[in-house]
């Protein structure tokens, strides 16, 4: 399956994964801070640039009651107004942003929480859509946006089985441009909880569609692994520097990782290859150096083969090895010199 992203941008299951930087919440509430993560993601490896579009409004209400609060974990102690109030993107930033990108020749696009924050987006002609983890049970939000007929990645954080299928389902209505980040909804995610095993799981599953991986660890190992398995996408939240005051910092890379993370997964891409059985291109000069048999001693014409006359060495120039014990006992057809190698003409 091939989808197309844009002109002359597509993805299948065949392509080397594509690494995308969620900036999301690491802007810090500043809109300097912001466009200058566009520019350091495309400068250091990103493929594509996702944002997620919101005001606080569209998530929650601004409430005091301590249901509204979260009570464990990285943001424990906020409440998500407060927390949305500073990790969310203005809306008024993203002509800056769809501009700057455009300029930078890179991919920008988002993960919509609202329909006017898909309203918005279409402005921009967004080329493709992620649902998020959170998200993937909103089935009227998923509707509107599949409406659209653009690519959409699908995270599955906390997501069942049932309801992953259902979410795709209703993106089938209108198209198949799907691809399937497995995911873990923790921030951090310890290695422990990855299981990233379950990619193997996805794509058997999901063997119509594109299969890859959204990760909240501190670090670019399972995105590693994943690749390994085949992971068509690796998307980490990015951040210009940790000593940065976010909100989601705590499961994010930093430029030297985000280097790391291209250069390691194109290496790790290239050397999965095709399976092939036998030998390989660049082994044709190491053919050379198997055993084959050879004259122990001078053998006279008539003289039996025997293990006193006869072993296998290196280099290949004779007859292979394995066929010491066939030749054992037949005649030689003439005199052999010591350190000679045994040729089929050589015996009847």
């Amino acid at each position: 399956m091939q989808i197309k992203i844009k002109k002359n941008f597509s993805i299948n299951k065949s392509s080397k994964p594509l690494i995308i930087a969620e900036i999301s919440g690491n802007h810090s509430g500043k809109k300097s801070f912001f466009l200058k993560h566009i520019r350091s993601a495309a400068k250091n490896g990103a493929d594509m640039i996702k944002i997620q579009t919101y005001e606080p409004k569209d998530i929650t209400l601004q409430n005091r009651d301590k249901k509204f609060k979260i009570n464990s974990g990285t943001w424990k102690g906020k409440y998500l107004w407060d927390l949305y109030k500073k990790a969310h993107t203005p809306f008024s930033w993203h002509k800056d942003a769809f501009k700057l990108a455009k300029e930078l020749k890179i991919i920008l696009f988002s993960s919509p929480f609202s329909k006017r924050a898909v309203d918005l987006l279409e402005k921009f002609n967004v080329p493709l859509y992620k649902i998020a983890s959170f998200e993937i049970t909103d089935l009227d939000l998923i509707d509107y946006i599949a409406k659209k007929r653009k690519p959409i990645i699908v995270s599955t954080g906390m997501a069942t089985l049932k309801e992953i299928k259902r979410a795709i389902k209703v993106i089938e209505k209108y198209h198949k441009k799907i691809i399937i980040l497995y995911c873990v909804s923790g921030y951090p995610t310890q290695e422990k909880d990855v299981n990233i095993s379950t990619i193997n799981e996805f794509k058997k599953i999901f063997k119509n569609y594109l299969v890859g991986l959204s990760d909240h660890t501190d670090n670019i190992y399972s995105a590693f692994t994943a690749t390994a398995l085949g992971a068509t996408i690796i998307e980490k939240h990015f951040i210009l520097d940790k000593k940065l005051n976010s909100v989601d910092k705590s499961f994010s890379i930093d430029i030297k990782q985000l280097k790391e993370l291209k250069k390691v997964t194109e290496k790790i891409f290239v050397s999965l290859g095709k399976p092939k059985i036998g030998p390989k291109k660049n082994e044709f000069e190491s053919l050379k150096l198997r055993r084959s048999i050879f004259a122990l001693k001078s053998i006279s014409k008539g003289e039996k083969f025997s293990e006193q006359n006869i072993r296998s060495f290196r280099p290949f120039l004779g007859i292979g090895s394995e066929n010491f014990n066939k030749i054992l006992g037949k005649k030689s057809k003439k005199n052999i010199k010591l350190g000679s190698p045994i040729k089929k003409s050589d015996f009847v």
